[in-house]
């Protein structure tokens, strides 16, 4: 397996002395499963899963410590971390509660997490956290500042004053989070980002519910997972052949429509790709409702601004 993308993957239900927890280990598979493999079968992430389901699998302060600290310590290309389980806030900051803890306190501290990923000589070093007031991850206490080092990410299921909320056996921005890494913040190539899977997130949260929380320092993000793209990079990059400028129209007419009366080949080909962009919403057809019905009309469609954006890319050969 590959030892350039690691994740350690958290999930804690048994705690000794507080009261337990019943989704975070169901959460903690899910999120293994997804970062494993990319939806082609290639393998992504080398995930290491540790999970506290009773006495005799109980994770104490030291081994989670440890952990991390093995995570961080090469200079892989990302290290992620995923953490479900008890959170706990104070004056002097965050704490991620493990099994043995009798006070919040006595946890791994936010702080200490922070100065080991800042640290940490890994290219990308991304923490996702499922827990109560893990939004406080991250944050200098004296001035509310956050303090990252370059490089870092922090993605957390709710603000540092709000609990994070279960459903159905499984934490609400798990849930989430999970759908976006299965494709629900793909971009057109198929890349998932953090950027992509925060917006996913908090597009999917209502201004009353949780607020996640986004943090980050880095000058490019990196793919976190590949999934198929909604349309084929090969269609894509006909985009300044069949636009020769951003701002061109491409005029259509009957013979671009394979029922119409007289349809030439070479002009359905090239149709049938304008209707895959009109499907993601790279073109619209201009005075018709449908592509259709811009081809019988002889009408002639454009790129939207997404179009436009995608159809830069191409030309700068960025994709």
């Amino acid at each position: 397996m590959s030892i350039n993308r690691k994740a350690l993957v958290v999930g804690i239900n048994y705690y000794k002395e507080i009261s337990p927890l019943y989704g975070c280990v169901n959460d903690a598979y899910s999120i293994k499963s997804v970062l494993d493999r990319n939806s082609d079968g290639t393998i992504n992430f080398s995930v290491n899963l540790m999970v506290a389901m009773g006495e005799d699998s109980a994770i104490s302060r030291r081994q989670l410590k440890d952990n991390v600290q093995e995570l961080f310590y090469d200079d892989c290309e990302v290290a992620l971390f995923y953490f479900a389980g008890h959170g706990y806030i104070e004056s002097v900051g965050g704490f991620l509660l493990t099994s043995d803890c009798k006070d919040g306190d006595d946890g791994l501290s936010l702080n200490e997490l922070l100065a080991i990923v800042n640290t940490s000589r890994a290219k990308n070093k991304i923490i996702v956290l499922d827990s109560c007031h893990s939004g406080i991850a991250g944050t200098n206490i004296s001035d509310n500042n956050a303090l990252l080092s370059e490089g870092v990410t922090i993605l957390t299921a709710s603000s540092a004053k709000q609990y994070a909320t279960e459903m159905n056996g499984s934490g609400v921005f798990t849930t989430l989070f999970v759908d976006a890494l299965n494709g629900g913040s793909s971009n057109l190539v198929g890349e998932i980002t953090p950027g992509s899977v925060y917006a996913h997130i908090d597009q999917s949260l209502g201004p009353w519910e949780q607020r996640p929380i986004f943090k980050t320092n880095v000058k490019n993000f990196v793919s976190l997972r590949k999934v198929n793209p909604p349309i084929s990079l090969s269609d894509l990059k006909l985009l300044p052949d069949l636009f020769e400028e951003i701002s061109s129209q491409f005029q259509l007419d009957p013979s671009f429509e394979p029922e119409s009366e007289h349809p030439f080949e070479e002009n359905t080909k090239i149709f049938r790709v304008l209707q895959n962009y009109n499907r993601v919403n790279l073109v619209v057809p201009i005075g018709a409702e449908h592509m259709y019905f811009a081809a019988i009309n002889s009408k002639s469609c454009e790129l939207t601004p997404l179009g436009m954006h995608y159809w830069n890319l191409v030309k700068n050969e960025r994709i």
